[in-house]
């Protein structure tokens, strides 16, 4: 059914299972990657054993990843990888499927790395995210707390602003693959020619991009990346570009290769959630440690008297200043911040000042927190795009007194693995 294999015979480590070996299983739940995961019983003559370096199982069995199989299904699968304590395996057949499988209607789905639960039904995977979110919670900060429901996006599909296709060198004449990675692979492309969660723009000006590309392409001497980004209705192609787009009352400026956030359909409901948050705390004072070019701390001003944004990036800074002024906001600054410095200079009173943060991908490193605790602000609210990241940091924050009080997801990312999750932390 899906193949993803990308590992040769010859590098393949086969224990437990040989190179290829078919098993049948039960998918009992789903990894944050979006895989299915199951166990099977070992053979007996790789039992369990102590001795380092020797596959080993839990009383449950061995481990299998499966990705595009559902929990409830029973499956059968060919295992191309061991690790040590797991193996992976493609999805081959499902024997059993479950009630929430539903029809792809991406005809790529299974082959494309960019989506793993467009054959899941849109409501389960709300379900899923909201149980992987407390299961985070659980086994990497061991705090056991209820996560709020999924606030789910008001579009399932045709909702994403931004997308950037790429291209590996040319081998021949033929026109090269413009798309994404295969699944499952790190480098082979494969040819995507429209992407269903993209906007109807987008994909209505992909055809002609691509086109421009394959034109050009006995140019390139490498591999490269497209740009197409949607704001406003305005598709462009130019990184250098300035794009406008519309959250709620507010007209945001800033470079279409700058990061911003990609769902835009579900922003205002997002930044208000937010702002409710650090407003819920009492606090007079806002700082939002990582503005960019102002989406969180324009969004929250009028809900405080004074409001301050700290980014290292001179560029993003010029632009918050300007989206300020163009949307008549006087009680918002905006300050490039040293990394190793990023709250001095900073007048507002700790104990009446709440913090956003909106780290990249990675969460926050050791320095920022230390500055960040060493302010002790009244309460943080912590946007992340990777739940597990911001787990391992909520560590700290309960190390250095915070206690939690809200979990709220948000499914930025319909249809993928992917979700944003916004934690409220506040000093006892």
């Amino acid at each position: 059914m899906y193949s993803v294999c990308s590992v040769g015979k010859k590098k393949f480590n086969d224990l437990p299972f040989p190179y290829h070996a078919e098993l049948e299983l039960e998918i009992a739940t789903l990894t944050n990657l979006g895989s299915g995961l199951g166990r099977v019983p070992l053979p007996p003559t790789l039992a369990p054993d102590p001795s380092p370096g020797t596959p080993a199982a839990s009383s449950g069995g061995w481990v299998v990843m499966v990705p595009f199989a559902l929990p409830g299904e029973r499956v059968r699968v060919r295992v191309f990888r061991n690790h040590k304590n797991f193996s992976e395996a493609d999805l081959v057949a499902v024997l059993t499927p479950s009630p929430h499988r539903v029809t792809a209607s991406c005809p790529l789905f299974g082959r494309c790395g960019g989506c793993q639960y467009q054959h899941f039904a849109y409501p389960e995977q709300l379900a899923w995210k909201q149980r992987q979110v407390a299961e985070l919670l659980q086994h990497m900060a061991g705090v056991e707390f209820a996560v709020a429901p999924v606030i789910a996006s008001p579009r399932e599909f045709g909702y994403r602003s931004k997308i950037t296709p790429h291209f590996n060198p040319p081998r021949d004449e033929r026109p090269i693959p413009i798309g994404f990675l295969r699944q499952g692979t790190r480098f082979d492309i494969l040819d995507v020619p429209q992407c269903p969660i993209a906007t109807l723009a987008i994909n209505t000006r992909l055809p002609t991009v691509r086109a421009e590309a394959h034109a050009r392409q006995a140019t390139y001497s490498r591999g490269g990346t497209l740009l197409l980004r949607e704001a406003s209705g305005e598709v462009t192609t130019n990184y250098d570009a300035i794009v406008t787009e519309t959250v709620g009352d507010l007209k945001l400026r800033f470079l279409a290769r700058d990061f911003f956030q990609n769902n835009p359909f579900i922003l205002p409901a997002f930044t208000g959630y937010v702002r409710a948050q650090a407003a819920a705390s009492g606090a007079r004072f806002l700082v939002d440690a990582y503005c960019g070019s102002g989406l969180f701390a324009l969004t929250a001003a009028p809900a405080f008297e004074r409001v301050a944004g700290i980014e290292i990036s001179e560029s993003s800074i010029t632009f918050a200043r300007q989206n300020a002024t163009a949307n008549n906001i006087t009680n918002a600054t905006f300050q490039a911040g040293d990394a190793s410095a990023i709250f001095a200079g900073l007048a507002f009173p700790a104990a009446d000042t709440a913090v956003i943060i909106d780290p990249p991908r990675k969460g926050c490193d050791a320095a920022f927190l230390a500055q960040l605790f060493a302010f002790g602000p009244r309460a943080v609210v912590y946007v992340s795009c990777d739940p597990a990241t911001q787990m391992r940091d909520l560590k700290d924050f309960l190390a250095a007194g915070y206690v939690l009080s809200a979990v709220q997801p948000f499914d930025l990312f319909p249809q993928t693995r992917h979700l944003e999750c916004v934690i409220t932390l506040r000093r006892p």
